[in-house]
This record gives structure tokens, sequence and C-alpha cells, in this order.
């Protein structure tokens, strides 16, 4: 798979392109958002349909973590209700937090495609460095996107499967790798981890649980929110960063 380019300097009308076997387009068109108690909830409208999100938005902070999950495709969590128990726990640290409906949570290029539109938008929020986490799935598509932007300092994998994990082989230097998975995962073995593990480069970890800690982590939850919410304070919130600041998005 060839690098993807993002084009455009504005959220509204931002083409973003991914170039495989043919050209794949979408247009960011409009976006819409909705307070709710903990969250907003962002609709993100594209030339390929609506792209849903629960946004965390820290303050003055130019950090965030992207949260997607397996295929179900929708705002399901692992490990009881991780992600909107750590969505909340990272905004208090200066962290935002971005969970993301895949459209169609089967085809790992749309999927790809909603986690770069969801990029974008935190690139209007004037988030400049991104941590991605995904479950299953999901955890092959962040390493698809890691892959396309030098941007992503550290992904998560949790219970990943082996599909489209390939280019963490290839990941930017400066990008560090996560993974968890469950010794009595039922669906995807943690060998599948362990060859990620092999062929990623460091900084990484990797921890297997035995507690029967089956695909959704359920079991260990607490043990992996602490894990995860260390690793991601440690390779975000503490880095020491020389990037150029990130100019402001208007739309």
């Amino acid at each position: 798979m060839q690098n993807m380019g993002l084009r455009g300097t504005k959220l509204q009308g931002t083409e973003i392109v991914k170039i495989e076997k043919q050209e794949i387009q979408t247009v960011i068109l409009d976006v819409e958002r909705e307070q709710k108690d903990s969250y907003e909830f962002v609709k993100i409208d594209t030339s390929r349909g609506r792209v849903d999100c629960a946004y965390y938005r820290a303050e003055g902070t130019d950090k965030g973590v992207i949260m997607v999950t397996g295929v179900t495709g929708g705002f399901d969590s692992p490990a009881d209700k991780l992600y909107p128990r750590l969505s909340v726990d990272l905004k208090e640290v200066g962290i935002s937090s971005l969970r993301i409906k895949f459209r169609n949570p089967k085809d790992l290029s749309e999927a790809l495609i909603d986690v770069l539109v969801g990029m974008e938008f935190l690139k209007s929020e004037n988030v400049g460095v991104f941590g991605l986490i995904g479950h299953s799935f999901g955890s092959a598509v962040v390493v698809q996107a890691a892959f396309n932007n030098e941007n992503v300092k550290t992904i998560v994998m949790l219970s990943t499967q082996g599909y489209g994990t390939a280019p963490i082989s290839f990941l930017p230097k400066s990008t560090s790798v996560f993974l968890i998975h469950g010794e009595e995962d039922e669906i995807l073995s943690p060998d599948i981890s362990v060859q990620a593990y092999d062929l990623a480069h460091e900084p990484k970890r990797i921890e297997i649980y035995d507690a029967k800690a089956g695909h959704e982590l359920d079991n260990v939850a607490d043990e992996v929110y602490v894990e995860i919410k260390d690793w991601i304070i440690k390779y975000l919130k503490n880095e020491n960063e020389n990037s150029a600041p990130i100019e402001p998005v208007e739309y």
C-alpha cells in the first residue's frame, strides 16, 4: 500500500486521498456538533457518508487519542467500558479523545478513511500529536493509519487480528507500539500479537494476560485500563517534541 496524502488546509472541503489499487477519495463537507453530558457528539458529513464520533475535548492541548472498536463498528468498547472511562480521565490530564463509529466495519480501507477523517477533525481543533487505540479489527486500522501519518506517536493494539497489520514493520521510528492480548481469546490467538510484536521496532511492549482473559478483556479490565493510561501519558503527555506548532484551522 502506498502512502496516503492529506490535502487541503481547512476541515470543510478537505480532500483525503488513499492510493492503493485504485484511487479512493473523500471530501469532508460539513461538521455538526451536539453537546452531551461528558462529550460532544460530532457528525462529520463526507462524500462517502457520515462519520459519527464522540469527542472529549481537553482545553488548550495539541495531543489527542482516537479509539476504535472491532467489526461491530459502533461505540462499543473492550475491557468493560475502557474507551469512555479512558476518554474522561485523559481529558483531565490534558489529552483530547475521539471515539469513532465506523461506517463500514468490515472494510479495512473504508475504516481507515474514517480514522483519517477523525484525525483531520482533530487537526481543526489544533491537535497535531496523535495516539491511536484499536480493538480486534480496529487494531489493523490503527496500524494502517499510523503507517500513513508520521504524527502518530503511539498505537495500542488490543486482541489484534493479523490481516492488515503488515505495515507495523514500517512505522516511523518515532511511533511506539503496545500490544495487549488475552491468553484465553476465543476468537483471535494471542500468537497474532506475538508475531506483530516481533515485527515492530522499539519502543514496543506486549502484555499477554492469562487470568481467563478472553477477546473482550473484560476479566482484566482494571489492569488494562491502568496499563494503557500510563502508556498514553508516557508517549503523548510527557513527550518532548521539536515539531513546529500546528496552524489553527478555520471552517
